[in-house]
């Protein structure tokens, strides 16, 4: 693993579960940040899901959230139980469906493009042709409903998180930090680079799938245009 890697996964020495509160459950995976990982996550979630009393498997970056109906009477048991089964988890390799998100990358709405050509040592082109010339798995659905954290970006692209957040980005916000390229949702803040903004709708608060975004999809990023 390169340095640079080392800098943005920082991984976890050991595999960890922590309580939350008295009806949750926090599992951590130790190891690198990668998609095989996240499989085993997704897998985790799915068997967790079938578990008497467990409400809901919620799966994060390279961890998993456990909520209970009720509080479980011996927490201890159950975060040995966890263990257990993270160390039997397979892969699961979700075929999920792939979208296309036409993005206008710069501007007023990206206005981080220089920044992160600077900090790369890119050109502008440069960094649109890269971030825009993959496709993306999406890892799991977080911060706020609908945003998808995509991974993993292209080591060139890689930078870090800004050091002072943007109080608000608008809906739409195509952004990079550290490993991972998101788009916002919603509004709100920010401490990762916006390359450029969509108009692609990613949460449906009213349909019974309110999200665009599902764990193991396919995201690309087309560009519509580059406003230097």
């Amino acid at each position: 693993m390169s340095k640079k890697n080392e800098t943005f996964s920082r991984p976890k020495e050991r595999d960890s579960v922590s309580l939350l509160g008295t009806s949750a459950l926090l599992f951590e995976a130790a190891g690198a940040f990668d998609l095989a990982s996240q499989r085993r996550i997704w897998a985790l979630a799915d068997t967790f899901q079938q578990w008497d009393g467990v409400k809901e498997a919620i799966p994060g970056m390279t961890n998993l959230m456990l909520t209970f109906s009720t509080p479980p009477e011996d927490p201890e048991r159950y975060k040995g139980l966890v263990l257990q089964a993270w160390e039997k988890a397979q892969s699961w390799d979700i075929e999920g469906k792939t979208v296309e998100i036409p993005v206008v990358y710069g501007g007023e709405l990206g206005p981080h493009l220089h920044d992160a050509a600077q900090l790369t040592g890119l050109t502008i082109d440069e960094v649109v042709a890269i971030h825009s010339g993959q496709s993306y798995s999406v890892f799991a659905l977080g911060a706020h409903p609908g945003l998808g954290y995509l991974g993993i970006t292209d080591e060139r692209i890689w930078v870090p998180r800004r050091e002072v957040p943007v109080l608000s980005v608008p809906a739409g916000s195509v952004s990079i930090g550290g490993m991972q390229t998101a788009v916002s949702a919603s509004a709100g803040a920010s401490g990762w680079h916006t390359l450029g903004h969509t108009d692609t709708e990613f949460f449906f608060p009213h349909q019974d799938n309110p999200t665009l975004l599902a764990p193991g999809d396919s995201v690309t990023f087309r560009v519509e245009r580059i406003i230097k």
